[in-house]
């Protein structure tokens, strides 16, 4: 299932951080403080945002206790708000299509991470907090190289970057909740279980997908 959303919706043109037509025309000529309107975009952002969301239900797969998917889910908004504020306030100029394709990585990363295979092959796992950290900071960057191709106004820019973040963030506890509750009734998750295994499969298949998808769109750009 999570492999054949993200093949329908690569093959769709749909890029992982794009900002659609329709929300650029809201955004375009206002200029000052626009708290609610950016607050939505960032909400809208996160829930449509399938390469975010792939992330976390890695991230959060075999967590059993909130204080730890709060934990996790905290490390990876504090590295997205960085770079998501940084990368604009300070025009940091990226490609676009790269940062996109180290998304699609992070994706294909914890999918391999829950199935053990760095224990497998190096004998042990990197830090699953840093690790989820450092991804943090590349998606709040994919995001901001979006955000600088719209010609943002000067007028209320940081207010409205962090409005921006804050519907994000509250995008992303909507989508958690949906998650934990889901995980709660679906088939048990111990590490190599038939559903851990479909599910981390399919994390990475997705993510080298995302990742093919978005190198290929940069040899052609």
């Amino acid at each position: 299932m999570i492999l054949a959303i993200t093949v329908l919706l690569a093959a769709g043109d749909a890029f992982a951080h794009n900002v659609s037509l329709q929300d650029a025309r809201l955004i375009a000529g206002k200029t000052g403080p626009q708290v609610l309107l950016y607050m939505w975009l960032g909400a809208k952002h996160m829930v449509t945002g399938y390469d975010h969301l792939l992330f976390l239900i890695g991230v959060i797969f075999y967590l059993k206790r909130l204080r730890l998917v709060a934990v996790f889910v905290s490390l990876f908004a504090l590295g997205h708000s960085i770079t998501l504020i940084g990368g604009v306030l300070l025009g940091l100029d990226v490609n676009p299509y790269l940062v996109d394709a180290i998304i699609g990585l992070s994706v294909a990363y914890k999918g391999f991470d829950n199935l053990g295979g760095f224990d497998t092959l190096f004998g042990e796992s990197p830090n699953e907090r840093m690790a989820v950290f450092i991804f943090g900071l590349f998606h709040g960057l994919g995001l901001a190289t979006k955000l600088q191709d719209l010609g943002l106004a000067e007028d209320g820019l940081l207010a409205n970057l962090i409005s921006f973040n804050v519907g994000v963030e509250l995008g992303q506890l909507v989508a958690l909740v949906l998650f934990v509750l889901v995980l709660r009734y679906a088939p048990p998750r111990t590490t190599g279980s038939k559903t851990g295994t479909i599910v981390n499969v399919g994390l990475v298949v997705a993510g080298f997908v995302l990742m093919a998808y978005q190198l290929g769109s940069y040899l052609v750009n």
